[in-house]
């Protein structure tokens, strides 16, 4: 495990794996680098992989909330800067995902390849109450209260009850975050709204959604590939929002297609 302090006083863990092209792993909300297990034998023989802790998760420092999204794509800005990354792959899931769309619509030099999972574009009509109520939770009675509920967001029934140790692990991620980092996060991705530029992104896109995906719904991710003509699409059959651990087999191999599709390995 690594770290760099950010030009706002920030520390910021990472590791490398790998070698080969830079390709960036960012996380989900309550996660940390941990989430890319199932991928990494995969793309490390491929790629010079780097994973990092977004502010407030895993190992990274976690300023008062709140953060903006622009703040945590300048994070990633300063992380690159340390280690003179000036072109990268980026594969983000969830709030990774949005933080690539800020990042590449602010420094478009900087990306090979752009892979969107699970992840939206335009924040729902309801964003203001229900990142509201989950930030006033985790502030009123921490992070552990936070499980149950984002477990069952997360995951099919049957997935949660076949794989123990996988839960528990993930269970854990989520009870570890910090509530600063939570909530600051939580408050970041709540103002979401990079849909109507989407049309700007011109580097190979992948856009992949777990079938039963409820917080950010396969509706959302096809109206973003129509917004981005030559993006491809994939729905990922029997998996909800953290589709590279629920479908991990099925989430590599559309992965793999992509790169190869643009001559990438």
């Amino acid at each position: 495990m690594n770290e760099i302090i950010t030009s706002q006083g920030n520390q910021i863990a990472y590791a490398i794996e790998g070698n080969g092209p830079w390709l960036t792993l960012s996380h989900s909300l309550a996660s940390n680098m941990s989430m890319w297990h199932p991928q990494m034998p995969l793309l490390t023989k491929h790629f010079k992989v780097l994973r990092f802790d977004t502010r407030g998760h895993g190992n990274s420092s976690a300023p008062l909330d709140p953060y903006t999204l622009d703040d945590l794509a300048e994070d990633a800005i300063d992380l690159f800067q340390s280690l003179e990354i000036s072109r990268t792959h980026w594969l983000g899931l969830s709030m990774g995902g949005m933080i690539g769309q800020t990042l590449i619509l602010k420094y478009p030099q900087l990306f090979e390849s752009l892979v969107l999972a699970d992840t939206t574009s335009k924040r729902p009509d309801n964003a203001k109450q229900m990142w509201g109520e989950r930030i006033s939770q985790a502030k009123a009675e921490g992070m552990t209260a936070m499980v149950e509920s984002t477990l069952k967001r997360w995951f099919a029934d049957d997935f949660r009850r076949d794989n123990p140790v996988i839960i528990q692990e993930i269970a854990e991620g989520i009870a570890s975050t910090s509530v600063n980092g939570f909530c600051g996060c939580c408050e970041a991705i709540s103002h979401i709204n990079t849909f109507d530029r989407l049309s700007e992104i011109k580097c190979p896109t992948l856009i992949m959604v777990g079938e039963h995906d409820h917080g950010t719904p396969p509706h959302m991710a096809r109206s973003m590939k129509e917004k981005m003509l030559g993006a491809q699409f994939h729905e990922i059959p029997n998996a909800g929002h953290i589709s590279n651990i629920e479908q991990p087999e099925i989430f590599n191999q559309y992965l793999m297609d992509f790169y190869r599709l643009n001559n990438f390995l």
